[in-house]
């Protein structure tokens, strides 16, 4: 079980602006838990996935929730939280979508799609503040967190012994 203020936080967002209000609320509401930031969907799931630049999870650890925007290029929102449920070992990953539509309709689709929250960007800047304050104090110190681990490595299953294919154990 991870400790509350050890807990991964991977934020899914395309805006410079929005990362940077998210990452300086988080500091104001003295949220100082591990921080990630990917730019859009695709590198959401290889950070999931560990692929690439994200296969070192002592420098990329799998988060215990991840931020996640509908309104990005590329791969929306939508994708990955369709893409995420569907790989068996990230189904009990805390998605929290946070965006700025109030749509009902993307509401609906978003919790349909198997978010477990979400929140629409505040306008002002201390009202963002407050939401990452409640955003930590329910999801990373009251809500119990699953056990996430990452997929097994593509060349352990071909190979089945147990060893990396460069040597080392796994």
């Amino acid at each position: 079980m991870t400790l509350p203020e050890q807990a991964v936080i991977l934020l899914v967002e395309d805006r410079n602006d929005d990362v940077y209000l998210v990452r300086r609320a988080l500091s104001k509401a003295d949220v100082r838990n591990p921080f990630f930031v990917v730019q859009n969907g695709e590198e959401a799931l290889a950070y999931l996935d560990g692929l690439g630049k994200y296969s070192n999870r002592d420098e990329f650890p799998l988060p215990d929730i991840m931020l996640l925007d509908l309104k990005m290029p590329r791969m929306d929102g939508y994708e990955v939280l369709r893409a995420v449920r569907s790989k068996p070992d990230f189904k009990a990953l805390r998605i929290i979508v946070l965006t700025s539509s109030e749509d009902l309709n993307d509401v609906n689709k978003a919790y349909e799609l198997g978010a477990n929250s979400f929140l629409v960007k505040p306008l002002e800047f201390e009202n963002y503040a407050a939401m990452m304050r409640t955003l930590s104090s329910f999801w990373l110190h009251y809500s119990r967190d699953p056990t996430l681990a990452r997929p097994p490595d593509a060349a352990l299953q071909k190979n089945g012994n147990g060893f990396h294919p460069h040597g080392t154990r796994r």
